[in-house]
């Protein structure tokens, strides 16, 4: 049997993991970003410049706003702390708050963490926010039933939404990892991680603020309450960047091994995964032609497009045998 103590020293490397880790892929992103448009950019480290700077700085809330305003990015960023808690970031196998969640409960938290955001962005009662807000309401309302398609496309495949046993299955299993179905959710989650995670470039007719939907939900915070809401979003990016990773695309070496030293070799492995996969994404980003906005609802569209057929795949027997 394994130690309670071990398991919770695991749980903690897991959650510091996404803490720490994800401003640092942000960091990594946007220095990258700058090197391909040959400017010298930010450190790597500038997001934890930026957070430490806004911790110290005053909170202040626009006038008209109620305490729903104060309380939304504490209950986001509370949501990607308990996603991180149960999905596979540095163990194959699930840690002792694994039965919190599965795939499909993960999929809703996501949701609940985005719902909460556009609440809050209206509650500001400013034209950006609200702009902003109406935005990514109108890409959530498809980016959300992709999300849920593509987990339930993986639970039909292993029979269960959990997803240590999802990414045991793919890592041992060739015939279901070169499935159709599988290929098919593959390149659904990367499509809906790119609108996401806001690395799907967009035409804003020269002016900024029009081709804003991330950034306008949250131009009325500012101090701490800012600092929570970047946290947040960091957050984000890396938890469906480490789930599509570990359990969907390159499910193996992940250390079995029930111990600190395991934990720490899975985060070296999850480390050099997330930078193929951030140069994957730069490239796309910087190259990829500008999108007019409501363009994204296309891009959404065919990432659903791509989890129903899956399923249809699933179905029409689409696994190599």
């Amino acid at each position: 049997m394994s130690d309670p103590i071990t398991l919770q020293l695991i749980n903690i490397i897991q959650i510091g993991t996404v803490l720490f880790l994800s401003p640092l892929i942000a960091g990594i992103i946007n220095r990258l970003k700058s090197m391909i448009e040959s400017k010298h950019g930010p450190s790597i480290f500038q997001p934890y410049y930026d957070l430490s700077k806004l911790l110290r700085k005053e909170v202040v809330v626009p006038e008209k706003s109620s305490s729903f305003f104060v309380i939304a990015p504490l209950v986001s960023f509370v949501a990607y702390l308990v996603i991180s808690l149960v999905v596979p970031i540095v163990t194959p196998y699930p840690l002792p708050y694994g039965i919190l969640l599965d795939l499909l409960g993960g999929a809703l938290m996501f949701g609940f963490a985005g719902v909460i955001s556009i609440i809050a962005a209206i509650d500001a009662r400013t034209n950006y926010s609200t702009m902003g807000a109406s935005r990514s309401a109108s890409f959530t309302a498809l980016a959300e039933p992709t999300l849920i398609m593509i987990f339930i496309a993986v639970a039909m495949i292993t029979g269960t939404n959990n997803p240590y046993t999802t990414n045991n299955l793919l890592a041992s299993s060739a015939s279901w990892y070169l499935s159709a179905t599988h290929i098919l959710v593959m390149a659904a989650f990367f499509m809906l991680i790119l609108v996401e995670t806001g690395r799907l470039p967009v035409e804003s007719s020269g002016l900024v603020e029009f081709g804003m939907i991330d950034d306008a939900k949250v131009i009325e915070y500012s101090g701490k309450l800012l600092a929570i809401s970047r946290w947040g979003g960091y957050m984000k990016q890396f938890l469906l960047m480490a789930v599509f990773l570990n359990v969907f695309v390159i499910p193996w070496w992940m250390s079995g091994d029930v111990s600190v030293t395991g934990a720490l070799y899975s985060v070296g492995t999850l480390f050099f995964k997330l930078l193929a996969l951030i140069v994957i994404i730069v490239i796309i980003e910087e190259t990829f032609a500008k999108l007019r906005l409501f363009k994204i609802l296309d891009f959404l569209s065919i990432s659903f497009s791509l989890a129903l057929l899956s399923i249809l795949a699933l179905f029409l027997g689409g696994k190599v045998t």
